[in-house]
């Protein structure tokens, strides 16, 4: 049985080369019928799709109960269970911004999941129809049955004009708080300190600074930040051995990097 972490892993493959195939407008590939097995660095590597019939799949997560939740770039939470896909998504999801990379990013499960079923997104959120601006928004709400209920935005970056995307990630720490991502591909908002855009966030789990960030009563910074500078960063992830987190972000002609 292939363990959550490598199945996220090889999905977040597939949701690359899915983001690589869509900017370059490359053929789609399709899931293969058998299992192949790829040559790695580290050995041999057996692939085994866990879903299909997905569009624009971004992130997912597995329940208590072995379901698998994922987000679908164009705003839909779908369920896998079993290697079957639900045809009916959940219901309650954000309305979002789904223009090019804008739209429904990631989906993470509050670490006491499983006393009070809190599930968090992040997602493009128009906030301004004319002329249009936009902006990266966390939300959280309770998974009950198949639906998000008391679905609420907890906390929205800064906007920008026009359908430009930006990704945002999100994942627990061992210290129980959330750590959230934010792009931005334009502009200087990356290095303006008192921006939320392009930044990684430290973050209650309602949505507010964490305390101990390192810019907290720092004249000129948000006291969400932990981490700036950042482009558009499309991988988080914490060493789960020693606790570090990691961070991937994009950019073109050779702008990627692993922090």
């Amino acid at each position: 049985m292939m363990r959550p972490r490598f199945a996220l892993f090889f999905f977040l493959i597939l949701v690359t080369a899915s983001l690589a195939q869509q900017v370059g407008r490359l053929p789609r590939i399709a899931l293969p019928d058998a299992s192949p097995v790829v040559d790695t660095v580290e050995g041999k590597i057996r692939v085994v799709p866990v879903g299909r019939g997905l569009s624009h799949p971004w992130s997912l997560v597995f329940l208590p109960d072995g379901r698998m939740l994922v987000t679908e770039r164009s705003g839909q939470i779908r369920v896998i269970r079993d290697g079957i896909l639900d045809p009916q998504p959940l219901a309650g999801a954000p309305k979002v911004h789904a223009v090019r990379l804008s739209g429904l990013m990631d989906i993470a499960l509050h670490p006491n999941f499983a006393q009070n079923q809190l599930v968090y997104l992040t997602y493009t959120k128009n906030v301004k129809p004319e002329p249009l601006e936009v902006a990266t928004t966390l939300a959280r709400g309770r998974l009950v049955g198949n639906a998000l209920v008391d679905l609420k935005d907890i906390l929205t970056a800064d906007t920008w004009p026009g359908n430009g995307g930006s990704a945002s990630r999100i994942a627990f720490g061992r210290d129980g708080m959330l750590y959230m991502t934010t792009g931005a591909s334009n502009g200087d908002f990356a290095q303006d300190a008192a921006s939320l855009r392009g930044k990684i966030l430290r973050l209650e789990d309602d949505g507010k600074a964490a305390p101990g960030n390192p810019f907290v009563g720092k004249a000129g910074y948000a006291p969400e930040v932990f981490s700036l500078g950042h482009r558009n960063s499309l991988g988080l992830a914490f060493n789960p051995a020693t606790g570090a987190l990691w961070n991937s972000e994009m950019g073109p002609n050779g702008g990627d990097e692993v922090n």
